[in-house]
């Protein structure tokens, strides 16, 4: 295991610094002057504008940026905010736990419903609920994130006046109501899918000779459902919630923007419209960490539910 484990992290090295430097070579060609924004209207003296951009790094070719950003990194420095002279660590400092509130909330929407639609959908096949079931997961794939949030703000914040359709708040019971609506849209179509592998996985497993065996032995069907079937239809399905959780970690841009939650995706859309460029590395470069940690955790999973994994990985070395 610890072989495989290892295996695992060094695949993740060049996935990081191939990430990092496309990013880097992306902004290079983006239009816009930080500096300039910053000042917006006022007309900086050439002294202090390449002053300002002699300390932020600007003057200096892209690879020697680079090279600079991953010194820093090293050290645990994500730079300073171009926008607001903040360090860029103290600001996802604040923005991170809006992140994480929204995805383990709609992580555990999704592990309740997803799950939960999943087996019912498969224990009563060709039943009305079965084709609930299928019809409400097509129509949460094909809907677009951005138009459900839009339809939720209008429905239970606008027309009936019950739910805050933006922002977060600190308070217990206002923090609570202002979470609902955007973790219900970041876990939507997650959610679907979630239910189709829960129901397709629980289908063919019912058809494995080991669950024949299982009743032929007078096993009631509560003990081969909780006993035989569950234990290998939900690996997949374990798998895709946890890539999904690493997903959600990385902040949902369109879901926190639409709601205006505070979070990592929101302040990585503000700073890439006022080109703030070290947030964006700042911020990049934390989701891809925590990806790549959430990641690692599921492959381990993986590997330890089926070792066929971690010993097909070993003969491959």
């Amino acid at each position: 295991m610890l072989r495989y484990i290892l295996r695992r992290i060094m695949q993740f090295i060049p996935v990081f610094f191939g990430v990092t430097l496309l990013l880097f070579l992306i902004t290079t060609i983006l239009p816009g002057d930080p500096v300039a924004l910053r000042a917006g209207e006022k007309k900086l003296p050439p002294a202090v504008y390449a002053e300002m951009r002699h300390a932020y790094g600007l003057d200096k070719p892209w690879y020697a940026q680079y090279v600079d950003y991953l010194g820093k990194l090293s050290k645990g420095d994500l730079g300073t905010s171009i926008a607001s002279g903040r360090k860029v660590v103290d600001i996802f400092k604040e923005t991170y736990p809006y992140t994480l509130r929204l995805a383990l909330a709609a992580i555990v929407l999704e592990i309740l419903v997803g799950i939960g639609a999943g087996l019912v959908s498969a224990i009563k096949q060709y039943t009305i609920w079965d084709t609930l079931v299928t019809l409400s997961t097509s129509i949460l794939v094909a809907l677009p994130v951005f138009w459900l949030g839009i339809v939720l703000q209008y429905i239970f914040g606008i027309q009936l006046n019950i739910l805050p359709i933006s922002g977060a708040s600190s308070a217990r019971f206002t923090a609570f109501a202002h979470l609902i609506l955007p973790a219900i849209t970041l876990a939507s179509v997650s959610t679907a899918y979630a239910a189709r592998i829960m129901r397709s996985q629980l289908l063919e497993v019912q058809s494995q000779d080991y669950v024949r065996t299982a009743y032929a032995k007078g096993l009631s069907p509560s003990r081969v459902l909780w006993g035989h079937e569950m234990k290998n239809a939900l690996i997949p399905v374990v798998t895709f919630i946890g890539l999904d959780l690493g997903a959600m970690l990385s902040g949902a841009i369109l879901t926190e923007t639409i709601f205006n939650w505070p979070g990592v995706g929101f302040t990585i859309y503000r700073a890439i419209g006022a080109r703030d460029f070290p947030v964006v590395f700042g911020g990049v470069t934390l989701v891809l960490l925590a990806v790549l940690f959430v990641n690692l955790l599921v492959d381990v999973s993986y590997a330890f539910l089926d070792p066929r994994i971690r010993y097909g990985a070993a003969n491959e070395g």
